[in-house]
């Protein structure tokens, strides 16, 4: 049989035909098969025995004598699997589909290795974070909300007495045999049972001193906002003495350990209680101050408006006795409004529920949108909004609106509830401070009172302003 002319290679599809390679890509020249297809693709030009040496490049001449290359080695790679027979290239597209799902399979193994080393650290992290006991009071006090009493009795001499009782049991238990801690009763040493009591009742006495120690530090230390925390705690200490002395099975009695909690909780609602009381008690020293004071203005103006009077009196019988009935009519006028003044004086001392509801702010000390809501009995209420500008703020208080009212006492109550949502202080609702525009208090206080005459909605601020400017 004739050989095949040389440049033409058996089609990669059809295997009853060849093709010509010119020597960079197959052409579209085709013709029957008459010879056995070589096992290759394009023969290798011949070497020669002597070449020339190509001059050694740099930069961008290296560069694309690189590019050259690569390019040479890819068409060389792509005349192979063109000239490769359709079962051997089915083995190459085998082998490659091998190597990519082994890829895979150790892809997938390294990730579950993965998963498996962060699922260990984070159970690793969950056991340290069981054993550590939050202590700072920055961050107990962003949880803490309102005080909730656990023992609730009637006042602090109530809690000082249960504390006493309570006290008086944990002393009996932690006697010995008390029952304050358990252990074994069977370990030996040297052979000897009697050393082995002996030593495990050394033990015990030594560990219950530790956890009294630590019990009796956070008595002393306790603040209300710090008993979950206290508790918490001790509930670690309880777990480290019990599993140090496992190998003895010394442990604290849940018993003694309930009784230290009660203690621990009778302890911060005393603390708490004793505040509370301490409190209330300021507030009424200031609520009787403030009555003295009114009481004392009332009378300051009643002894002025009665010298009024009495002049008034005097002067019209001085008047009479001269004849000068003009006169005489134009100072009982103004003895009637003398008369009215002090009929009105006497009405404040009698009626409680009578003053001036203020509205007041202070943005240089509370900034903008904050009013201070209250009422007062003075008869000059702005001796009292002086007062409360005094030196425990930087700046005077601006005053928004005075309003007086014989129930002066149910608005301002009423104002309060309105606002609610908006105190300042929500723990302690004797703070009259509100996050309540200008506008709002306006709109309320006429409301309430049916005839409001005047309202600064705009503060001068003066001392602030000023101390801006410079």
């Amino acid at each position: 049989m004739m050989a095949t002319p040389p440049g033409w290679y058996p089609d990669p599809q059809d295997q009853s035909i060849v093709r010509w390679w010119d020597g960079q890509q197959w052409t579209g020249h085709t013709q029957p098969r008459v010879t056995s297809p070589p096992s290759q693709g394009p023969a290798a030009e011949p070497v020669t025995a002597v070449r020339r040496a190509k001059p050694k490049l740099f930069g961008k001449g290296q560069a694309l004598e690189e590019a050259q290359a690569e390019n040479d080695r890819l068409r060389a790679e792509l005349a192979r699997l063109g000239a490769m027979e359709i079962a051997d290239l089915r083995a190459e597209r085998d082998r490659l589909q091998t190597e990519v799902e082994t890829t895979r399979a150790g892809i997938d193994e390294a990730a579950r290795e993965a998963e498996q080393q962060r699922a260990r650290a984070a159970a690793e992290l969950a056991a340290l974070r069981d054993r550590v006991v939050e202590t700072n009071e920055t961050a107990i006090l962003q949880e803490v909300g309102v005080y909730r009493y656990q023992h609730p009795l009637d006042d602090a001499v109530a809690y000082r007495s249960e504390l006493s009782r309570l006290q008086a049991q944990i002393k009996a238990m932690a006697r010995k045999d008390g029952g304050a801690i358990s252990a074994t009763t069977t370990w030996q040493v040297n052979g000897s049972a009697a050393q082995g009591r002996k030593l495990v009742s050394d033990i015990s006495k030594l560990m219950l001193r530790a956890y009294n120690a630590e019990a009796d530090n956070l008595v002393r230390g306790m603040k209300p906002y710090k008993l979950e925390s206290a508790k918490a705690r001790l509930d670690k200490v309880v777990a480290t003495i019990e599993r140090l002395g496992a190998s003895m099975s010394i442990k604290i009695s849940i018993p003694y350990h309930l009784l230290r909690w009660r203690e621990l909780e009778l302890t911060a609602d005393y603390l708490e209680k004793v505040a509370e009381e301490k409190e209330c008690d300021r507030e009424e020293r200031e609520r009787l101050r403030e009555e003295r004071k009114v009481e004392q203005e009332i009378e300051r103006e009643r002894q002025r408006l009665r010298k009024e009077e009495q002049h008034f009196r005097q002067a019209i019988a001085q008047l009479q006795a001269k004849g000068d009935t003009d006169g005489v009519e134009r100072l009982r006028a103004q003895l009637a409004a003398v008369v009215g003044e002090i009929e009105a004086v006497d009405f404040r001392a009698r009626t409680l529920t009578a003053g001036h509801v203020y509205v007041i702010s202070n943005i240089g000390s509370f900034g903008e949108g904050v009013l201070k809501i209250g009422m007062t009995r003075r008869l000059e209420p702005t001796d009292r909004v002086k007062e409360l500008g005094d030196a425990s703020v930087p700046f005077i208080f601006d005053v928004h609106a005075l309003y007086f009212a014989e129930n002066a006492v149910k608005i301002e109550r009423e104002m309060h509830q309105r606002f609610a949502d908006r105190r300042v202080n929500r723990v302690n609702n004797r703070k009259e401070f509100f996050r309540v525009t200008a506008a709002e208090a306006r709109d309320a206080l006429a409301d309430l009172s049916g005839e409001l005459m005047t309202f600064v909605e705009e503060p001068e601020a003066v001392e602030y302003r000023q101390g801006l400017v410079s």
